[in-house]
């Protein structure tokens, strides 16, 4: 199969499915590192290799208030540790990882979503 883009299928965080909203553009890193030339005074240089963390953001979610999305979502937030989280694209390859919510959790009421961010350490891998 070539390349399918499209929206995010789904979102499980802690063994609980979100669906997606489907005009959300979500952004994806897997982690591992990034890299940067640093020049050196002769003018050589040198790669720089740091270490980064998985993210996704950008990607709204459906909350249900009959399920408890939203408290579920802020007592994920709340946790000191991380969770297993599973993204799910348009063409039904998931990548999982272990990570928490990362910045502000506002509720759209006009949508019925929030938009999250998600990070966390070591890399994203394709189930």
């Amino acid at each position: 199969m070539g390349a399918v883009g499209g929206s995010i299928e789904s979102l499980s965080i802690d063994g609980r499915t979100f669906p997606v909203a489907a005009d959300a553009e979500a952004n994806v890193k897997l982690g591992g590192y990034e890299k940067e030339v640093q020049p050196n005074g002769d003018g050589s240089s040198r790669p720089v290799k740091s270490r980064v963390a998985w993210s996704i953001s950008g990607v709204s979610v459906q909350v249900d208030h009959d399920r408890g999305d939203q408290e579920f979502l802020q007592g994920i937030a709340n946790q000191n540790g991380n969770v297993n989280v599973v993204i799910t694209y348009a063409n039904g390859i998931s990548y999982q990882g272990r990570g928490t919510i990362t910045g502000e959790l506002p509720y759209n009421t006009q949508n019925a979503t929030i938009e999250l961010e998600l990070a966390g350490p070591q890399k994203l891998t394709q189930q």
